[in-house]
């Protein structure tokens, strides 16, 4: 039988009873399918119920094949090695005693002499040149993810699941589980919100509250059809504008003829000619012709009405953010960021950056780039003042840091809270309107910092930043993009997009930094010890 997972009407809440998903019928085969929605959405959530760790309330699940699952992050104990993860330490240890002479008659007969081999291959696939005795603890995050899908690719399962696989990894671990999945042709679940990761994709399958819609084709042929649907949504709306502007002309015309057939009556009546009791009918039906035609009417302005408010919400739903912001009045030719003969590190006797030289000039946007461990969060941390330099200078405009956490904004407070904080001559006009750019209206804004999602909070961190009367001249950005859903990636593009100063940003996903209009690359080397 062809390889499938088949998932019938299923349904599953939450413990305190919110709904995630519902009634929902899909099915996956031996193809390449992203799986992709907003955060919260149910993602994680359906890997899980797939994989057994959750029973569904409702509905089944079916499937035909071995499945290998990797998970977000790969855990690790202290004495664990590489071999451990693949779980052949003991089976590589019978073949260690078959060469040494020392193995038994039944260990020989069940040796698998073809493993070392295979382990080998499957780490070389993800890129990795790492013995099987090597502890886990002595790898980055990074290198341990690529050894969890190594683990999961040596038996050749028929489908991987994979949840966020190139998370924290630096350019090189990107490319290989990128080129590994390229050449993949079994089944494959992959969600992720790499945009690069997701151009190898045979389909997308995008979740959202009302269920899953599959598209063929890879990220790229989604977003070409999520357009033509926008560009629809946007004639729909236009259409419905029209109908309620017609409905509200033929209603003021009805009421004007109404009027006029009402004076008529009045001057023949003054006139005299019709009995009284033919004149009372004659006003009683008109009164009743005049209601119904008033109640025609306002149905007809209602549905109209309901149309096009349906039709614009379809289009926020699709259009993605722009902002206008305040200019930074940033001058081409100042200096933003001078480094000079820098040498750092959390330990004096093994600095992380020696001898450092660099200059940011103007509105330039640099990406710091190289392996992970060769200090990019060190030198971000040297530029927005959280580490002093051992040695050297560091000379920096106003500018201003958002990390992975945006630890910038006071969790405890609102978001408005946060804005007048961080920026304290603006008046509660100017907060609003700033805020409002970020799609943060209303009620919005009052949402406390730590309710917010990865995507919220970000987006939060940028409109307090950037909103104020004058963005500062430089922003500093480390790895913005992890954890965060696409649209919510998109949106942090467009705010980026719409800024006038400086930006030094680490980030290993490409797309992100072409979209956001990268010049200049800094690449710094592998050192042989791990950043902070």
């Amino acid at each position: 039988m062809p390889i499938s997972i088949v998932l019938s009407d299923l349904s599953w809440s939450t413990p305190d009873g919110r709904p995630l998903l519902s009634n929902l019928d899909l099915s996956f085969g031996a193809e390449r399918s992203g799986l992709v929605g907003r955060n919260g959405v149910g993602k994680t959530t359906l890997i899980k119920l797939i994989s057994g760790e959750l029973q569904p309330q409702s509905g089944s699940i079916s499937f035909n094949g071995r499945l290998g699952i990797l998970r977000q992050s790969v855990q690790v104990h202290a004495e664990e090695t590489v071999a451990d993860l693949f779980g052949a330490s003991e089976a590589l240890a019978v073949l260690k005693r078959a060469e040494a002479g020392e193995a038994t008659n039944d260990e020989l007969a069940s040796a698998d002499w073809t493993l070392e081999g295979r382990i080998a291959a499957a780490l070389d696939r993800v890129g990795l040149d790492v013995a099987p005795e090597t502890p886990l603890v002595t790898l980055s995050g990074g290198q341990r993810t690529r050894c969890g899908l190594a683990a999961l690719i040596v038996d050749d399962p028929d489908f991987l699941i994979l949840d966020e696989p190139t998370n924290n990894l630096d350019r090189d671990g990107r490319d290989a589980v990128i080129d590994l999945l390229a050449g993949w042709r079994a089944g494959a679940i992959v969600i992720s919100h790499d945009r690069e990761l997701l151009d190898t994709m045979d389909a997308i399958v995008e979740l959202t509250s009302l269920g899953a819609s599959r598209y063929g084709g890879n990220w790229s042929q989604y977003r070409e059809r999520k357009a033509l649907e926008l560009s629809a949504a946007e004639h729909d709306f236009a259409e419905a504008e029209k109908r309620v502007a017609e409905v509200e002309r033929s209603a003021q015309a009805a009421v004007e003829r109404q009027a006029r057939r009402d004076k008529a009556g009045r001057k023949t009546a003054a006139k005299g000619g019709i009995p009284r009791i033919m004149l009372g009918g004659l006003k009683e039906r008109a009164e009743m012709t005049s209601a119904e035609k008033t109640r025609l009417a306002e149905r007809r302005r209602g549905q109209a009405l309901q149309d096009a408010a349906a039709a614009r919400e379809k289009i926020e739903v699709l259009q993605p953010l722009t902002v206008k912001l305040p200019t930074s009045g940033l001058p081409a030719n100042r200096i933003v960021l001078g480094m000079e003969g820098v040498t750092a590190g959390y330990e004096p006797e093994r600095p992380i950056l020696r001898d450092f030289n660099f200059i940011m000039t103007g509105p330039e946007r640099v990406a710091v780039t190289g392996p992970n461990g060769s200090g990019k969060t060190t030198l971000l941390a040297l530029v927005s003042g959280a580490l002093k330099p051992g040695s050297g200078t560091v000379r920096v405009v106003h500018s201003a840091l958002l990390d992975q956490r945006v630890s910038l904004l006071d969790p405890s407070l609102s978001i408005r809270d946060n804005f007048r904080r961080i920026n304290p001559d603006a008046d509660e006009n100017a907060c609003r309107a700033a805020l409002a750019r970020f799609m943060f209206r209303a009620d919005a804004a009052l949402q406390i910092v730590s309710s917010l999602s990865g995507g919220q909070l970000l987006r939060a961190g940028l409109a307090c930043v950037l909103g104020g009367a004058v963005p500062p001249s430089l922003l500093i950005l480390d790895e913005p993009t992890n954890h965060l859903d696409i649209d919510s990636i998109a949106a942090v593009e467009a705010g980026l997009r719409a800024y006038d100063g400086a930006l030094l940003v680490v980030s290993h996903d490409e797309v992100f930094l072409n979209n956001i209009g990268i010049e200049r690359r800094l690449e710094l080397p592998a050192r042989a010890v791990s950043d902070r």
